[in-house]
């Protein structure tokens, strides 16, 4: 594929019951420090209620082509990076795909040249119906021709300051739900066997929490984003596993 050109437009897809203001810091940071334009897919807490359901992964990918066309239409280079976190880093990898979901046939793989996930569960031992579906259909980097896959996944301690207490009591049962293993090193929600994609580039963060729930400094604070900016953007190529 193509060198991507970090300056092009930016979207950002969040997780699970998280709103979209809860990006505006990462999108701030993205605008201040590369200059690209950045949007965040509004979502609300219904919104991803009803992920538990085609319609509801329907809903919000709709949303992320409408504004995936309005960025093209704003690039220089005629492409979109995408951001996903957590269960947005799923719902992206089929955003790219050329199979119909729901009645749509996104194919985003022609608009958008680089995929960033941020704590996505991938792979899962028990993966829901949907999130099964996306592997089936489009496993590992599955458009790598086209697309840059970079999958950042976090090692929190939870025996450390930097692992808060709802992690400390919580993750172990959601690691031995995702990977079968309650030992796994993980953020604190996604064991790291699950947040790094098969083929993908890949960087681990040391004392990263999934998100402001499970510790102070999660992927989308200033000192994290900085870590893994660099090396999604090419201007690092080292693979930290």
């Amino acid at each position: 594929m193509q060198p991507v050109d970090p300056n092009q437009p930016v979207l950002i897809l969040g997780g699970f019951l998280i709103t979209d203001e809860a990006y505006a810091s990462l999108a701030g940071w993205i605008q201040n420090h590369q200059g690209s334009i950045v949007r965040v897919v509004p979502s609300s807490k219904f919104d991803w209620l009803l992920t538990s359901w085609a319609i509801g992964w329907r809903r919000l990918l709709d949303r992320v082509d409408a504004i995936v066309q309005d960025l093209q239409s704003l690039s220089h280079t005629g492409k979109v990076t995408l951001i996903g976190h957590s269960s947005g880093g799923v719902m992206l990898r089929l955003y790219l795909g050329d199979q119909p979901f729901s009645g749509r046939v996104y194919a985003g793989h022609l608009r958008c040249n680089r995929l960033v996930m941020l704590g996505s569960p991938h792979q899962a031992v028990r993966a829901t119906p949907l999130r099964a579906l996306v592997d089936k259909r489009y496993p590992a980097c599955y458009f790598s021709h086209e697309v840059d896959y970079i999958s950042v996944a976090g090692r929190l301690l939870l025996d450390t300051p930097y692992a808060s207490q709802f992690a400390k009591r919580s993750a172990a049962n959601s690691y031995q739900s995702i990977s079968g293993d309650p030992q796994s090193p993980g953020d604190g929600l996604v064991p790291l066997s699950s947040a790094l994609l098969l083929q993908s580039r890949k960087l681990v963060l040391e004392h990263t929490a999934h998100g402001g729930l499970f510790g102070n400094s999660w992927y989308g604070s200033p000192d994290r984003i900085e870590q893994w900016w660099p090396i999604a953007m090419g201007f690092n190529q080292g693979i930290n596993a």
